[in-house]
């Protein structure tokens, strides 16, 4: 079909070329011998595309036969790959079969073998996750990579193999009623490890050096607490003793409690949360302290004089309020004897006295009271800054933590406390100091009076005297 359409496309050519020919050849008259030429020329040139045409078809069926011998080839090798991809799935399938036969044949044979597998790998998975947080494993440390291999195993457990996971229980056991010395890294304060002698106390207790020790969450290891809880003399006591018996912490968490105890603010710490309010507090209890013990030293002393004086109340002494309020009514010449002689001047005499006597008896009382008051106020005052910061930290940061807050919610809290420990102490001190005042304003007071008395049945009789004489 392609041969017949070159031999149109060429027929074609020709006749044109022709028609040109005979087109230019009647518009401008040839010579006599130029048909003669022209028809020469047209057989060339026929001539010519014959042969182009030909070399073409020629071309065309040499590529033609290459195609044909391609495909050819490309279809002999599809066939050949099919039939090695049948045989391949063909010996796939057969091995399946042969894999199920083999699996069916293996749990016949296994039995309940399977399940002791499955018992050991979960019994030693769990004891390894028990290990791990254990006193034990520092002194027998081999230990977890062999319970890390019966966990993870893939194969079934040998005979020694399970009595291994049954010794490293009774090892546990045992170890947990000893204590036991052993050298072991511990870490210090900086992270470095030091070859130091432990002691442990059963499952409960580790110490080294004097400090109290706690296994590291993801190493194991053993490492000293950063903050060693209170009692840490009675390490020094353990090692000392003679005795079957001593005293010493115990943690029945391995470690979690003595960690707690650790992380316990100081009374420092407790202090400081309270921040510039509870400072202000601890300086107005302080002060209030010292006037209080002050003021109650002062009225004992005064007490035990006025006791005295009561004893030798005819001979007044000018070291106590009693005996200067007995001295104020002592004539100082004639005519301060006949002012005596008049009850309203003598009366009058005794209240000045028993007045300048009160105050020095009264001191700094009305002073603890407004301490007392201001105590709890300024706890009030500490309370609301520390919630203020809590608010402020919750805007910021949310309220997912609680430990973001801790810092505003201590402040309250101790700043509350501080301002009731000043008040409630002084609260007393006050009411105790009021009561010795009184105590001793009512001698001074029942002395005066019956001085007062005293002096007026003297003047009374020496009246009946002076008039029975007359």
């Amino acid at each position: 079909m392609i041969a017949a359409t070159s031999r149109i496309a060429s027929g074609a050519l020709a006749l044109a070329l022709l028609l040109a020919s005979l087109s230019s050849l009647a518009a401008t008259p040839p010579p006599a011998n130029g048909l003669d030429k022209l028809v020469e020329q047209i057989r060339d040139g026929s001539r010519e595309m014959s042969k182009t045409n030909a070399e073409r078809e020629a071309r065309f069926l040499r590529d033609k036969t290459q195609q044909a011998a391609l495909l050819a080839q490309a279809e002999a090798a599809r066939n050949a790959a099919d039939a090695r991809a049948k045989a391949a799935k063909a010996r796939f399938d057969g091995a399946q079969a042969g894999i199920a036969a083999l699996k069916q044949q293996l749990s016949g044979r296994v039995g309940d073998s399977a399940q002791i597998f499955s018992a050991v790998a979960e019994a030693a998975g769990a004891f390894r996750a028990q290990a791990g947080d254990s006193l034990v494993t520092p002194q027998f440390p081999d230990r977890i990579a062999e319970l890390d291999a019966l966990a993870q195993a893939r194969e079934l457990p040998g005979v020694d193999q399970i009595e291994q996971l049954w010794l490293a229980y009774a090892q546990e056991i045992a170890e947990g009623g000893k204590v036991a010395r052993f050298d072991a890294q511990v870490f210090d304060d900086q992270g470095s490890p030091q070859q130091q002698q432990v002691t442990r106390i059963g499952l409960f207790t580790a110490f080294a050096d004097g400090r109290y020790l706690a296994l590291q969450p993801d190493t194991g290891k053993l490492a000293a607490l950063a903050r060693q809880p209170g009692h840490t003399g009675l390490i020094d006591d353990f090692g000392r003793g003679d005795e079957p018996l001593a005293t010493i912490l115990i943690d029945p968490s391995r470690g979690a409690l003595l960690r707690r105890s650790a992380e316990r603010p100081t009374l420092g710490e407790r202090i400081d949360q309270g921040g510039e309010v509870g400072y202000v507090i601890i300086a107005i209890g302080i002060l209030g302290g010292v006037l209080a013990i002050y003021q109650l030293v002062y009225l004992l002393r005064v007490d035990r004089q006025v006791r005295q004086q009561l004893r030798q109340i005819e001979q007044p002494r000018l070291d106590n309020p009693l005996g200067r309020v007995l001295a104020s009514i002592a004539p100082q010449g004639a005519s301060d004897a006949l002012l005596l002689q008049d009850p309203e001047v003598l009366e009058t005499r005794l209240s000045e006295a028993i007045l300048r006597e009160t105050p020095k008896l009264e001191r700094y009382q009305s002073l603890l009271k407004m301490i007392v008051a201001a105590g709890p106020l300024l706890g009030l005052l500490g309370t609301v800054v520390g919630m203020i910061m809590t608010f402020q930290v919750i805007t910021e940061l949310g309220a997912g933590d609680p430990k973001v807050m801790a810092g505003g919610i201590s402040q309250a809290m101790v700043a509350t406390v501080l301002g009731l420990i000043i008040a409630i102490p002084l609260l007393f001190a006050n009411s105790f100091l009021g009561s010795r005042s009184r105590a001793l304003t009512q001698v001074l007071d029942e002395q005066a009076a019956g001085l007062l008395a005293r002096h007026l049945e003297a003047n009374s009789k020496a009246q009946s005297s002076a008039a029975g004489a007359r």
